[in-house]
């Protein structure tokens, strides 16, 4: 693995979402580098460059996280947790993108510090927008801190 620029991290258990995420912002020009991950245990190597990710530099850090809630592993809420409980990566913008409408899932993530809450679109063209969107916002409209 290479040390180059992340600009989102996506972590999704399902190709086809993963695979229409990924479409969506390719189509739109968005990100200049998307690195996938598929469940949660790889999402927090990903995050501490632990594990098969210990040659990442970890001083650089996604401009964006796209979380499923469902994982298997490590689910997204305890993601969530981990990572905005630590100095290096609470910072970092997490969008959790997930089919749950539970409210409790919504209530949890924003307590544990999700930047948002989005329910994927069932259809395809709904889907593609609501990603190119949410790309939009918060890789050119957005100012984190420096």
């Amino acid at each position: 693995m290479n040390n180059m620029f992340i600009d989102i991290l996506l972590v999704e258990d399902n190709p086809n979402d993963a695979e229409l995420t990924l479409r969506a912002l390719k189509k739109n020009n968005i990100a200049n580098s998307i690195q996938v991950v598929t469940d949660g245990a790889e999402a927090l190597d990903y995050f501490f460059a632990t594990g098969k990710y210990s040659n990442r530099d970890s001083n650089i850090a996604p401009k964006l996280v796209i979380l499923d809630l469902k994982l298997p592993k490590v689910d997204g809420l305890e993601i969530l947790r981990i990572v905005k409980a630590d100095e290096r990566t609470k910072h970092i913008p997490i969008v959790v993108l997930t089919s749950s409408k539970e409210e409790s899932d919504i209530v949890a993530s924003y307590k544990l510090g999700a930047n948002s809450f989005i329910v994927k679109p069932v259809d395809f063209a709904k889907f593609i927008e609501a990603v190119k969107e949410l790309g939009m916002y918060w890789l050119l409209l957005n100012e984190p801190p420096k």
